[in-house]
């Protein structure tokens, strides 16, 4: 694995950087493989990334857009992570509709829809089960108590490690999301983090030793190339480590 860790003076520079990193790398898979395929991450911090996603002249046609996790809400719900990404990027330019690859949500059963999810992604990617296929950038955000996608602390999600798609849950609700396996398997991992609230979960998550299952993004380890862009606030404590 590949780890970088960037420190970014302010949201600005983070979203600049992202930006730039993940244009590098969609040039790259469009070169060698014909198309891109991209993850996103809801939350509040990527918004401004997709508005500046959506600025660029991009052959829109090659690049297909999944969800590392998702409530399970509608699509046109406030709290929905497609709603949030369609308004801020894909409304706003010419991609095809079939290469939006939205996460299922109105069969009434969240482990019905996690299973209609994964066979897409096994149908897409022409993968049998029992195979993790790899996305070129699966974006992650972390939460103040070290989650990402929908994988939050001591819950049965964390235990997954045979499927691409499970069951998530916070607080009672259900989330369809990734698993860390799948996640794993992508040619590259992006974290997007920054805020103040961020830095004692980030301390514990870089730290030596402490529990995978209380901090999930430890639980990211890809084979490939792992990425933390930060701001300068949620590294504070990184630095004085």
């Amino acid at each position: 694995m590949s780890k970088k860790v960037e420190v970014l003076s302010d949201q600005a520079a983070l979203i600049a950087r992202s930006l730039e990193l993940i244009l590098s790398k969609l040039e790259t898979a469009i070169q060698e493989r014909g198309r891109f395929t991209i993850a996103l991450s809801g939350g509040s911090t990527p918004k401004p990334l997709y508005e500046a996603i959506a600025n660029q002249k991009l052959t829109w046609d090659k690049i297909h857009v999944f969800w590392g996790d998702e409530r399970y809400v509608a699509p046109d719900h406030p709290d929905s992570n497609e709603l949030m990404a369609r308004r801020a990027w894909l409304d706003r330019v010419d991609i095809p509709a079939a290469n939006i690859h939205a996460t299922p949500t109105f069969d009434g059963d969240p482990a019905v829809s996690a299973a209609k999810y994964e066979k897409h992604l096994q149908e897409f990617f022409r993968t049998s089960p029992g195979e993790f296929p790899s996305l070129d950038v699966i974006l992650l955000g972390m939460g103040d108590d070290g989650h990402t996608a929908s994988l939050f602390p001591h819950t049965e999600a964390l235990k997954v490690s045979d499927r691409l798609i499970t069951v998530g849950n916070k607080d009672g609700n259900p989330r369809i999301t990734f698993t860390y396996p799948f996640i794993n398997a992508a040619e590259c991992v992006m974290f997007v983090v920054a805020g103040a609230n961020k830095r004692p979960a980030l301390a514990q998550v870089f730290a030596p030793n402490a529990s995978d299952f209380t901090y999930p993004s430890r639980l990211i380890q890809p084979q490939k190339e792992l990425w933390w862009l930060l701001d300068a606030a949620a590294a504070q404590e990184l630095k004085q480590q």
